[in-house]
């Protein structure tokens, strides 16, 4: 019989290294921490992943492989005067110290200052835990002198295969019987999470009568299958820029999932619709002018008609760049400052410059303008640019949609022009 009062993350937890699911590339037999562990030989290192991964039990079972004692700390809850002690502890014990940091991502610069130095002796071996991209959170000096081992959120063979030990586990839920539509529904929601996952188990067997969970015991229990997102974090991040690219490679479908990705997990939409309309710009461009109104609209609506009915403008906005024919022909702006970094002291040619005095008109100022409307063809085909840059070109049209007519007109001005 299960004891409810354990959860049973806990109760089934990996007791080897070699029970550790979903890691196969750092602990398997070719892995890294299997080749350190054979050698007794473990460096100080952060373990980054996502929840769920086991990098609480991987830090644990690493310090009963190697023979160290395993001491506790959180980023959060413990102050530099605990984390002293705890160090001072460490240098009097009678073996080594494995000193597991969780969140480490949150050590504030006092905490790592009181660190760096019995990490760089060897007074203890530091295994730090965190789920944000370590070489944006923690410090340099301190990443340093530790190595990264990146994990990986579970995959739908780990996670059945620990939905199968759950039912043979001692300590798990012996015996429990999950229906294929339900074992399939808390793969899907636990989005690669182990410990999600046999919570969501744990909470459907003790609604399912008898010991037969269905798709009905996890919809009775789950009320919130959208994947984790955090607004500062790095996931904020990869699904921005995953549907930044969705939309360069004109790929809709996906383009539309991010979106909702987005939207779903609590993302603020004027985030949203800002980066639609940088790029409409940046993207789209000139092959298609409307794309930027079309996010403006889109940006507008959110402020006057709010979620979730703004749903809707997005989508459209979302829809339409993804589909319109592309060029980053905006990026001329760049060439542009770069000859002007080149050239600081470029002058306005005299006949471009206004006159609005008796002594700049004697002076030259303006001289020889030609107002463009008063000649054939709107085009009296003057050079503007100051005269060390006659003839660079900084835009380059595409070939697409709008941009094809725009190529024709410069070429047809510059036949002009002679």
């Amino acid at each position: 019989m299960p004891t409810p009062s354990i959860p049973l993350p806990e109760r089934v937890r990996p007791r080897t290294l070699q029970e550790v699911r979903g890691q196969d590339h750092l602990l398997g037999s070719l892995g890294v921490l299997s080749k350190l562990v054979e050698k007794a030989h473990l460096p100080s290192m952060v373990l980054w992943g996502p929840p769920g991964c086991g990098k609480t039990t991987i830090a644990r079972l690493l310090a009963d492989a190697c023979g160290m004692f395993f001491t506790p700390f959180s980023a959060v809850l413990g102050g530099v005067p605990e984390l002293r002690k705890l160090l001072a502890a460490a240098a009097e014990a009678d073996g080594q110290t494995l000193l597991f940091v969780d969140e480490i991502h949150r050590f504030n610069k006092a905490q790592q200052d009181a660190l760096l130095p019995h990490v760089e002796k060897g007074t203890v071996v530091l295994v730090g835990a965190t789920t944000e991209n370590p070489s944006f959170s923690c410090n340099r000096a301190l990443m340093s002198r530790c190595r990264v081992c990146q994990l990986r959120g579970l995959d739908e063979q780990a996670l059945a295969d620990l939905i199968d030990e759950v039912a043979e586990h001692p300590e798990g839920l012996p015996g429990v019987q999950i229906e294929a539509d339900a074992r399939e529904s808390l793969v899907r929601m636990c989005g690669g999470d182990a410990r999600r996952l046999l919570l969501m188990v744990d909470e459907c067997w003790a609604v399912a009568a008898p010991d037969v969970i269905t798709n009905e015991h996890v919809a009775a229990v789950v009320s919130d299958s959208t994947p984790g997102h955090d607004r500062a974090g790095e996931s904020h991040y990869d699904v921005a820029s995953a549907f930044i690219k969705s939309m360069r490679a004109s790929d809709v479908q996906a383009s539309l999932y991010y979106l909702a990705r987005q939207l779903e997990s609590g993302e603020d939409p004027r985030f949203v619709a800002r980066r639609l309309v940088i790029f409409a710009c940046e993207d789209v461009g000139l092959a298609d002018p409307q794309a930027l109104l079309t996010a403006q609209s889109a940006q507008a609506a959110i402020e006057r008609i709010g979620m979730p009915e703004a749903i809707y403008p997005l989508t459209q906005a979302t829809i339409y760049n993804a589909t319109a024919p592309k060029s980053n022909s905006t990026k001329a702006y760049f060439a542009a400052a770069e000859a002007v970094r080149q050239n600081p002291g470029a002058e306005v040619p005299m006949f471009l410059r206004n006159a609005p005095t008796t002594l700049m008109k004697e002076l030259g100022y303006k001289k020889g303008y030609q107002y463009d409307h008063d000649t054939p063809d709107h085009y009296a085909g003057q050079q503007c640019l100051p005269e060390e840059l006659l003839g660079r070109e900084f835009y380059t049209p595409g070939h697409f949609g709008f941009e094809k007519d725009i190529a024709k007109r410069l070429d047809w001005w510059k036949s002009k022009r002679g």
